[in-house]
């Protein structure tokens, strides 16, 4: 155990310099940026030790080894975010552990949504929602890994702020495979930045901007992205797994 200690402690440092360079690059103060570790894959023991090292915001896609996962941490401090594709009969699982959904991306999640948190024991929590943008997607159209087309943000925006126990709390995407921005991170980050924009002009909460990964966190945090998602560069790559 304390060789992964060791090991996810040097990989975090690692991660946490190349945020505070970008940072400096961009002209930005390091708090500005949220380091969100996404831990989909690897076990709650690795969770435990990642919230010894000082990390309080976790990810999963999965609700599967979320729920499990988030149980076996419940004494932990933790903020968890789901940032996966959502099926409807998953909600009430997922709502029963997260803070924030960073996927949402149809009316009918946002319902489900609702309603569970309705039926949930949040304290009078309210559950965070990030719009996912499929910067690939045409008019009306989603992309492969989800998320709504730019043209559709507004709408779905006024259903989460309108939704009972929701609460509007930005924008998320993931850099696209395919059409105009592909291999063109950067500029993925700043379309998003751009709809981000348009947003706060109608939902001035609406702040969060989660984009970045492992490969282009020093993109999003020059685009302006609030919070970058890191799993393989403080993780590691799991054997076996692509």
């Amino acid at each position: 155990m304390t060789d992964r200690k060791d090991q996810l402690a040097a990989n975090l440092a690692q991660v946490e310099e190349r945020i505070a360079s970008a940072c400096a690059a961009a002209g930005r103060k390091r708090e500005e940026v949220t380091l969100i570790v996404v831990t989909k894959t690897y076990p709650a023991t690795d969770v435990r030790i990642l919230h010894e090292l000082g990390v309080r915001q976790v990810a999963e896609n999965r609700d599967q080894d979320a729920a499990p996962k988030a149980a076996a941490c419940a004494d932990l401090s933790l903020t968890w975010h789901f940032v996966g594709q959502l099926q409807t009969n998953k909600v009430r699982s997922v709502v029963s552990y997260a803070d924030t959904v960073q996927s949402v991306d149809r009316t009918k999640l946002v319902t489900a949504l609702s309603a569970a948190v309705g039926r949930d024991e949040r304290d009078g929590r309210e559950l965070g929602c990030l719009i996912q943008v499929a910067l690939d997607a045409e008019s009306g159209e989603r992309g492969e890994r989800g998320g709504v087309a730019p043209d559709g943000v507004e709408e779905l925006a006024a259903a989460v702020e309108s939704a009972p126990g929701l609460r509007l709390a930005g924008l998320m995407t993931v850099a696209p495979l395919a059409g105009p921005f592909a291999g063109r991170q950067r500029a993925a980050f700043d379309r998003l930045m751009e709809i981000s924009s348009r947003l706060r002009g109608n939902h001035p909460a609406a702040n969060m901007v989660s984009a970045g990964m492992s490969a282009d966190l020093e993109d999003a945090v020059a685009a302006g992205a609030t919070h970058v998602r890191v799993g393989t560069a403080v993780l590691g790559v799991r054997p076996g797994l692509g």
